[in-house]
């Protein structure tokens, strides 16, 4: 038979009031698992997993109208991991901030010691200028950040190819080829059309980060096809005319110095043989920004303008000075979505000061995005890529 308590000594085995076990109880976020006859609440030791349930949430700063849709019973596993995600991306902005705030404090305890005038403002930027600087760093940890870009362009568009299904078919992969892909991510572009990649190919995916390349090696699984190397693009270890083919997929703009990754490029391809490099136009996903713009016109999603750098509008003219034949395909697609969710993990896996900012108002944030979608809301999608041979 199940093991009974009472309110209290429900409320003393989880450590919180009397109070918050009826408060829960009124909210439905609780319910007794039954009554006494004279109406007194009794829980069992499921109610108490759930109670845990309900307090983690708390603690990781979701609202009591969020813990509902999420605690046990729901059946939305997939909704709990993507908040948890949210959190957990919240969680880790705020460690580096605490770290900056750290690093400032004794910057200037150093310059106190050394009876040097304390600038008070520029502690203050360089709290900031850190911030902004180690988002960008936290973004190639691993795929995680990655994987929610991937997703909202996965379930929402209306596109359904789908990108990586669009480029590969695009690529024409014969057995024999030996092919480089550079900045790989997770391996998506591979993972997801794994059963298509022919036989014979020899594939080098490499990535700046070796938690994105564990991440590849998971997702894509031991295939004798794939080797796995870190590698800078613009110090590439092979020998000259070694590749059929390379890709970059959204991954120039990312270089210190695009001409000397072309040029590196070029060196390893053999001649006649291709570039495939996608990436975008100021257009793309401009819905994004004007969202968290029109929230808090401080925030900036990326602290430059990657389309400037090598995108749709300036590409053909950066790869002519490298490559023959410069071609361009653009992928048609746009996003239709009316969840709030999905948008939020993209706007926090971005890499500007956007975190930074919705620490402290992440609870009104959620409610304004979930009041802009609530009746259907539309991105644009301005993307494509070149193909250049050598």
């Amino acid at each position: 038979m199940s093991q009974y308590y009472t309110s209290g000594e429900f409320a003393k085995k989880a450590h919180v009031s009397i109070r918050t076990i009826r408060y829960y109880d009124q909210k439905n976020l609780l319910k007794p698992a039954t009554h006494t006859k004279g109406g007194a609440r009794l829980y069992t030791d499921q109610d108490f997993a759930k109670l845990q349930q309900i307090l983690l949430l708390k603690y990781l700063g979701f609202s009591l109208s969020d813990i509902r849709e999420m605690t046990i019973g729901s059946g939305d596993k997939q909704l709990l991991r993507n908040s948890l995600q949210i959190q957990k991306r919240l969680a880790e902005e705020r460690l580096e901030e605490m770290k900056n705030v750290v690093n400032a404090i004794d910057s200037t305890s150093q310059a106190l010691d050394r009876n040097d005038q304390v600038d008070w403002s520029k502690m203050l930027n360089l709290i900031h200028l850190t911030s902004m600087n180690q988002s960008l760093s936290m973004q190639y940890k691993n795929a995680t950040n990655i994987s929610a870009r991937i997703r909202l362009h996965r379930d929402y568009s209306v596109n359904k190819e789908g990108w990586f299904l669009w480029l590969f078919s695009n690529l024409h992969l014969k057995s024999g080829m030996k092919v480089l892909e550079l900045g790989a991510g997770n391996g998506a572009l591979w993972s997801q059309n794994i059963d298509k990649v022919p036989a014979g190919v020899n594939i080098i995916l490499s990535d700046i980060s070796e938690g994105m390349l564990a991440d590849a090696k998971n997702e894509i699984g031991a295939k004798p096809e794939f080797q796995y190397a870190v590698i800078d693009a613009q110090k590439i270890p092979f020998a000259d005319n070694t590749f059929d083919l390379v890709i970059a997929n959204h991954m120039l703009f990312y270089c210190d110095d695009i001409s000397k990754a072309l040029q590196e490029i070029r060196r390893v391809l053999k001649p006649g043989a291709s570039l495939v490099c996608s990436t975008y136009s100021k257009r793309h996903m401009r819905e994004i920004t004007d969202l968290v713009q029109n929230f808090n016109s401080n925030i900036v999603l990326a602290s430059t303008n990657l389309y400037e750098r090598f995108g749709l509008d300036n590409g053909k003219q950066i790869l002519s000075k490298f490559f023959n034949d410069v071609t361009c395909k653009k992928y048609h697609d746009a996003i239709e979505i009316s969840e709030a969710t999905p948008i939020i993990s993209y706007i926090l896996s971005c890499h500007g000061n956007q975190n930074e900012i919705l620490l402290n108002h992440y609870q009104e944030f959620k409610q304004y995005v979930e009041e802009k979608v609530s009746g259907g809301f539309s991105i644009t999608k301005d993307a494509g890529f070149f193909a250049a041979r050598k």
